[in-house]
């Protein structure tokens, strides 16, 4: 008997060749540029808040905003794009995101800003869950791996690229292309979309069966979350009433979400791929793993800037050694895991253990580091971060038939997203709270031991006294100077602490890599049928 044949494409997918390459290559840089417009305004918020008259808890609401709605967006997309059809809804929210950007630096008030600002993030969320189910779609068996890695440089290759991007055009253009640089960038991906993606059909008729208690349901939910992880810190968590109502009232509806959609027939989410435990261990990985980078990203950032007094100009070769070799290493770890013989598993804890070894390198921080000092963590991530993201994709995704890449597609996306949160918010309060253990301790010290140091003399002081006469402006100077160097030391340690938080987060990984996932194969092209005489 003959073997049955394999499945044929849609009718609407052409062969595969260079235009639907520059197709998935226009949707990639179009995920770059929303990634960009993200992590560039947040990092260049100081200047933009100079420059635009916002205070410090406006410049909270204005990066809360749009990270709320830009995660509320990657849950849901996929059920819109399945609708309007992937080609027509990627070209209308580049479009958007693009067209958004003009008018942003000339708000007249905060309240248009919000508004713009949050209709932004809407459309730039819409994009990384389209680029994951056309890289599966689009692209062979042979090489879906590198399509994994392609949508990877999302979570590496951008975030690291934001801060001397956001340098170069506040440094050498004008702070206004801190929203403009995704004008050029937007109509260049929007001309190789609408060249290379497949027209795929709409779908109209899904209307009748949409979803809309889980919509309903989902949306403020996922609001809510956001803004608490935002706003937490800065309000004292749950001192502050609303912060008590966005957590009873966005947790609640989360878990009415999740409930729901258990058991209804078309869902946003199948909760139920939980239950594998290969997706199981990569949306855990593919948390912390974001969380990791995040923070890693952030401990040099601050330390340059608040105790060495770098401009992001100076300090953004930092990010650029993370940066720039992802372009070489993000497809060689893809062929790694293209290889059936590679076990990704091990791809996996090799890459987490490097991590780790960054994270061990920074618990050695000190107030004498300069920028040159962070280089081996940053060559260690390097190393760590594609050889963490994309075996945790391939867990995720290789498992999967074509139908489950929607429901699956937005649940990663939304960790993505929601780890970004998460990361945001761990960071400043591990900050805060260990800046201030170390403060009270330090000042502790000085206390206990100023009698039994008083021989030494007063070094401050005696600096101090051969350049003024009068003794209550050198000692109001010298308690000044003491208290900076208190300080500086406090963050110091605060954020040697950190690292070691993330090393043993990766540790503990490490050791869920040999416990929970089983092993995955890379697709293969489907083989022809054979003969028959």
């Amino acid at each position: 008997m003959a073997a049955a044949p394999p499945p044929t494409a849609p009718s609407y997918i052409p062969p595969f060749g260079m235009r639907t390459v520059i197709g998935c290559l226009g949707v990639l840089l179009a995920v770059h540029v929303a990634g960009f417009n993200e992590h560039i305004t947040d990092i260049g918020l100081s200047d933009i808040r100079g420059e635009m008259h916002i205070g410090h808890d406006e410049g909270v609401w204005f990066t809360s905003i749009y990270e709320s709605f830009n995660i509320a967006a990657m849950a849901f997309t996929p059920w819109f794009y399945m609708t309007f059809s992937i080609y027509r809804f990627t070209l209308f929210v580049t479009a958007i995101l693009g067209f958004l950007a003009l008018p942003l630096p000339f708000m007249p008030d905060l309240t248009s800003l919000y508004i713009l600002r949050a209709a932004q993030g809407l459309s730039a969320g819409c994009l990384p869950p389209i680029l994951m189910t056309v890289m599966l779609k689009y692209l062979p068996p042979q090489i879906r791996v590198f399509g994994v890695g392609g949508y990877a440089m999302s979570a590496t290759f951008g975030p690291n690229l934001g801060g001397p991007l956001e340098a170069m055009w506040f440094e050498h253009v004008g702070w206004r292309w801190l929203y403009w640089e995704a004008l050029p960038l937007c109509l260049l991906s929007i001309v190789m979309i609408a060249y290379g993606l497949p027209r795929d059909p709409s779908h109209w008729a899904r209307f009748r069966n949409f979803n809309w208690r889980g919509f309903l349901l989902g949306v403020p939910s996922i609001l809510c979350i956001v803004t608490v992880l935002y706003h937490g810190d800065r309000l004292d968590w749950f001192r502050s009433p609303l912060i008590v109502h966005l957590t009873f009232w966005g947790g609640g509806l989360f878990i009415g979400f999740l409930v729901h959609e258990w058991f209804h027939h078309s869902p946003f989410f199948r909760i139920q791929f939980w239950g594998n435990r290969n997706i199981a261990m990569a949306m855990l990985t593919l948390v912390a793993t974001l969380m990791i980078c995040g923070l890693m990203a952030a401990v040099p950032s601050l330390y340059l800037t608040a105790v060495r007094g770098y401009r992001p100009l100076q300090a953004a070769p930092v990010s650029l050694v993370v940066a720039l070799p992802q372009l070489i290493l993000l497809p060689l770890t893809a062929a790694l895991c293209n290889i059936r013989a590679v076990d990704c598993r091990y791809v996996l804890a090799f890459g987490m253990s490097c991590m780790a070894l960054a994270a061990w390198f920074g618990t050695w921080l000190t107030p004498d580091w300069v920028r040159d000092n962070f280089y081996i963590i940053q060559i260690l991530q390097v190393f760590g971060q594609p050889m963490v993201v994309i075996p945790v994709l391939v867990l995720a995704t290789m498992g999967l038939g074509p139908a489950d890449g929607p429901l699956i597609s937005g649940m990663v996306n939304m960790l993505k997203g929601m780890a970004s949160a998460i990361a945001a918010a761990l960071f400043e309060t591990l900050v805060r709270r260990r800046e201030q253990y170390h403060s009270n301790m330090l000042l502790e010290r000085s206390g206990e031991n100023g009698t039994a140091l008083s021989g030494f003399g007063n070094p401050i002081n005696g600096q101090l006294s051969n350049i003024s006469p009068d003794t209550a402006h050198v000692a109001r100077n010298s308690l000044q100077i003491f208290h900076t160097y208190l300080r500086e030391q406090s963050l110091v340690l605060a954020l040697a602490d950190i690292y070691f938080v993330i090393m043993w987060i990766c540790v503990f990984f490490v050791i869920l890599t040999a416990i929970l996932p089983g092993r995955v194969y890379p697709p293969s092209a489907p083989k022809p049928a054979p003969a028959t005489s």
